[in-house]
């Protein structure tokens, strides 16, 4: 009010305030991306957190050709198809003390007999374009590989001559992860034949401990791991750290912050990828993405799956992805692509799925390896399910965390009170049965009134001060499989 309890004099004072009357308005979750991964072995840069909008800066920042860099591209294309006003954060790692760089090379062999164009292709990045005239000779190629290859600072390794003999790569980054860089030459061979040995030798990826120490409290929604799905060790570090932000932290009651961390995964069998995840039937942290057969690293394919999901999540939280356009990425023949009973064995498996339509990638089912035995429908599965659990989270904690319920008074029901400022179990109920009508109207859940008539709220009986709350809510599905059963018959000529 705009008059002092302490004055005595008449007056008559009148404070204008606006007041939000609609109870329990629906606000979605903002969603923030953020990039585990390293930047360049050649770049030094600082460990703390930093957020990028292009993939400029963060070449400038970590190195192109980088990891974070590569993320980054696939997070900002050039087109402007991009991940929008997101908020991306990249949390960089340094090398390993023990990490080594993973390398390959091309080795010409023979002599040029017609004057032929070609280009190298590594992870999906491309090279300027090098002509062989008739008559090169395989030092001619090898200094042409080199120069083309080191023309393009995206690529994620440096070429070097050796002797005129093959030209030799060298991974930019230290790890197993430089492991699944994958090296092609674009071009018909005229002579000369190019051999190609793709890189290995990588060792130790670094510790993501690090990285994830440094998000604290924020509420960073969907992440982007750099590293392999092979790398079972990283994939049990996001779980110890996430898993707990479920609410489940007794020493941090108040992170109630789930998250999903993005790991790709180019394995054209299926056979193969389930073996990351066959362990993980707990695991609600984690989405290993396949896209089979692609030449691009893992990590490429988790960031262009993030750039999608987190768009549709941002804009409208309760849509599943099946049907989003993973542009940017290379992808094989139609054999290599999932049969529908091969997508069906690899979402039991806990892996996500795409499909070939049109002739692009398009995501499937996004899912999480979460799959207790006995459960019939695991509650963790589907990331579209999570988004969901992550807006409601959001809403409740607005209500409860607002000035009117910071330390008011709390009376039980029924009692009177002139206290404007006082809170009774009853007006728990009030609000959220308000935003369970809201997250209706969204979509976001279903049967609100199962909602209403069950939402609880008691003022402890050891604690005068603890008022506890009981919300159920029943999510809403998403329309995954259509079954219609199509009836015909033939029409007969005739008078009826």
């Amino acid at each position: 009010m705009s008059i002092d309890n302490s004055v005595v004099a008449r007056v008559v004072g009148i404070d204008v305030e606006f007041v939000e009357f609609r109870t329990a308005p629906l606000f979605f979750l903002p969603q923030r991306a953020i990039i585990v991964g390293q930047g360049s072995d050649a770049v030094t840069y600082a460990l703390t957190p930093f957020q990028i909008t292009d993939s400029k800066t963060a070449g400038e920042r970590f190195g192109f050709g980088s990891p974070i860099h590569l993320a980054a591209i696939q997070l900002f294309p050039t087109n402007g198809d991009s991940i929008g006003s997101i908020p991306v954060t990249v949390y960089p790692l340094a090398k390993d003390g023990a990490g080594v760089q993973a390398t390959g090379d091309i080795t010409p062999v023979g002599a040029q007999t017609k004057t032929a164009s070609y280009t190298v292709k590594i992870s999906g990045v491309v090279s300027s374009a090098f002509t062989l005239a008739s008559g090169a000779t395989v030092a001619d190629a090898v200094a042409a590989i080199v120069s083309a290859v080191n023309g393009v600072l995206e690529m994620p390794v440096i070429a070097v001559d050796n002797a005129s003999t093959s030209a030799d790569f060298t991974v930019k980054w230290s790890g197993t992860s430089g492991n699944d860089v994958n090296i092609e030459v674009i071009g018909e061979e005229e002579g000369i034949v190019f051999g190609v040995t793709q890189p290995t030798g990588g060792l130790v990826n670094p510790d993501v401990d690090d990285a994830t120490a440094q998000i604290g409290s924020l509420w960073e929604t969907m992440a982007i791991s750099c590293f392999e799905p092979g790398d079972s060790a990283t994939l049990d570090k996001y779980e110890v750290f996430a898993d707990p932000r479920w609410g489940d932290d007794v020493n941090n009651p108040d992170v109630t912050k789930p998250m999903v961390f993005f790991t790709g995964d180019n394995e054209s069998d299926v056979a193969v990828s389930e073996v990351n995840t066959i362990t993980r039937k707990l695991d609600r942290v984690n989405s290993i993405e396949v896209l089979p057969n692609s030449t691009n690293l893992p990590l490429q394919i988790a960031a262009r799956a993030v750039a999608r999901a987190a768009r549709v999540a941002e804009n409208n939280p309760p849509r599943d992805y099946a049907g989003q356009i993973l542009n940017f990425l290379e992808i094989g023949e139609p054999a290599d692509f999932y049969t529908f009973p091969e997508r069906d064995r690899a979402v039991k498996a806990g892996l996500s799925t795409v499909e070939l339509q049109n002739g692009v990638a398009i995501m499937s089912d996004t899912v999480t390896p979460w799959r207790p035995d006995g459960e019939a429908v695991p509650a963790y599965r589907y990331v579209v399910d999570i988004v969901k659990l992550q807006n409601i989270i959001f809403n409740v904690s607005l209500i409860f965390n607002q000035d009117e319920w910071n330390g008011a008074p709390l009376i039980p029901d029924g009692q009177a009170t002139v206290n404007p400022t006082a809170k009774k179990p009853s007006d728990a109920v009030t609000a959220l049965s308000a935003l369970a009508d809201n997250l209706a109207l969204n979509a976001i859940i279903s049967d609100p009134d199962f909602s209403k008539t069950n939402t609880t709220a008691a003022i402890d009986g050891q604690n005068p001060k603890r008022l506890n709350v009981v919300f159920p809510v029943k999510l809403s599905g998403n329309s995954n499989i259509i079954d219609v059963g199509l009836k015909f018959g033939f029409f007969f000529g005739g008078s009826n």
